[in-house]
C-alpha cells in the first residue's frame, strides 16, 4: 500500500508503508498526550525536566526506544543521527530520542550511535506506561525496517556483546518494552502517533520528517523510497 505525500522541499514522494502505519496515517491512535503531562524525563546529567516542556512552544518528533542494548534501537538512531541539524532547525522542529534506562547510559548510547541532538531517559517508564506503549512482542507478519542492517542472530550477538563492555552489565532498561514515535506540538496536539509492536516496528524516519515538515534523507543514495 503507497500514498503519495509532499517532501518539505516541495518534490513528490511515494513512501511505501505498512497498512498499520497507513492506518494511522488517516486516523491516529487514540493516544493521550495529556496522560503524560505530569512526568518528567531526565537529561544525562541527571536533572528532571517537564515532559510537556518537550514540545509546549514547538513541534517536536519524539522517538521512544527500547533498551539502550538493543541492535534495532541502536541502529535506528544510528540513522536519526544522519538528519542534518540544519533540516531541523530550518522548519523549528525539534528531534528527541526518550529511552527508559538510568541516565548514566545516556553519554555512552550517545557515543555508539552518534547521535548529537536531545535525548532524555525515563527511567521508570512513567511516560511509556501513560501513553500505553506496549510490553511484549507481536508479529502481525514477516517485518523488517529499513532502518535495521543486521539480522536478528547477528544483532543479539552485537548486544550481548555491548552488555559485556558495558561498566554495569544490564539491559539499560526493561527488554520487554517497546517504544514508538510521536510528532507534538505546539502544547499537546498531536499530530502523528505510532506505538511500536515489535523491535522491528519503527515508524520510518522519512515519514517522520514528511510529516513534521522537515526535508527528508537519502539514507540509501538511492531513490527516496521506504519498502517495509
Amino acid at each position: 500500500m503507497s500514498t503519495s505525500l509532499e517532501m518539505a522541499s516541495g518534490a513528490p514522494q511515494v513512501v511505501q508503508i505498512t497498512r498499520n502505519l497507513q492506518h494511522q496515517l488517516d486516523s491516529p491512535p487514540s493516544i493521550d498526550i495529556k496522560a503524560a503531562e505530569d512526568c518528567f524525563v531526565v537529561d544525562c546529567q541527571g536533572n528532571r525536566i517537564h515532559f510537556p516542556a518537550l514540545y509546549g512552544e514547538g513541534k517536536a518528533i519524539l522517538v521512544f526506544v527500547r533498551h539502550f542494548l538493543c541492535y534495532t534501537c541502536k541502529e535506528y538512531v544510528e540513522d536519526l543521527a544522519k538528519i542534518p541539524q540544519k533540516y531541523l532547525k530550518d522548519v523549528g522542529v525539534r528531534l528527541i530520542v526518550i529511552g527508559q534506562s538510568s541516565h548514566h547510559h545516556i553519554e555512552g548510547f550517545c557515543k555508539l550511535t552518534g547521535y548529537t541532538c536531545e535525548i532524555y531517559v525515563d527511567p521508570r517508564r512513567q511516560i511509556y506506561k501513560k501513553l500505553k506503549m506496549k510490553r511484549g512482542e507481536t508479529f502481525h507478519q514477516a517485518g523488517s525496517s529499513p532502518h535495521v542492517k543486521s539480522s536478528m542472530l547477528i544483532g543479539i550477538l552485537k548486544s550481548m556483546w555491548y552488555a559485556m563492555r558495558s561498566p554495569a552489565f544490564d539491559f539499560q532498561g526493561d527488554p520487554d518494552q517497546q517504544g514508538g514515535a510521536l510528532i507534538v506540538g505546539p502544547g499537546d496536539e498531536l499530530h502523528f502517533g505510532h506505538l511500536d509492536s515489535n523491535r522491528l516496528d519503527h515508524a520510518p524516519i522519512n515519514l517522520l520528517l514528511q510529516l513534521a515538515g522537515v526535508q527528508t534523507v537519502d539514507f540509501t543514495n538511492e531513490a527516496q523510497t521506504i519498502d517495509i
